[in-house]
C-alpha cells in the first residue's frame, strides 16, 4: 500500500472537519430575525436551507467512506506480521499523530526521523 492509499482515512476526516465547519456557519446564518410579529421569530432563508441539506449529504457521505477507509486500514494493518510496523502505521494514518508524537507513543529512544524511516523502508520494499 502507498503513502497515499494509507493518507486517504485521515484526508476524509479533514474533509468531513471542513464540511462541518462549512454547516455551523450557514446554521449560523441561516435565520433572518423579524421583530413585531406574533408567534414567528424567525424565518429560514430557502437558499440557505437548501446548502445546509447539500452539507448534511456531503457530510453523511463523507463519513460512511471514512468508515469503509478505516475498516480497510484496519485490515490492511493486521495483515503486517512485525508488531512495531503495525504500531506505527496505525498510529500514523489510524490516529493522525505526527511522527513526533508516534515516536514518543512507541519510546524506546525512537526519534521522529527513526519511527519515520523504519515506516519508509516498510512501505518500500512492499512495492
Amino acid at each position: 500500500m502507498t503513502k497515499k492509499e494509507l493518507s486517504q482515512l485521515y484526508n476524509l476526516n479533514k474533509e468531513i472537519a471542513l464540511e462541518t465547519k462549512r454547516l455551523k456557519e450557514f446554521e449560523k446564518t441561516a435565520h433572518t430575525n423579524i421583530s413585531g410579529l406574533p408567534y414567528i421569530h424567525t424565518i429560514m432563508d430557502t437558499s440557505i436551507a437548501a446548502q445546509i441539506e447539500d452539507c448534511k449529504t456531503i457530510i453523511d457521505a463523507k463519513q460512511r467512506a471514512a468508515v469503509a477507509e478505516y475498516n480497510r486500514l484496519m485490515r490492511y494493518i493486521a495483515s503486517i506480521d512485525d508488531s512495531l510496523i503495525r504500531q506505527i502505521i496505525s498510529l500514523r494514518y489510524v490516529n493522525g499523530l505526527n511522527w513526533t508524537q508516534v515516536a514518543m507513543y512507541i519510546g524506546g529512544g525512537n526519534t521522529a526521523d527513526s519511527v519515520r524511516m523504519i515506516h519508509n523502508r516498510f512501505l518500500s520494499i512492499g512495492k
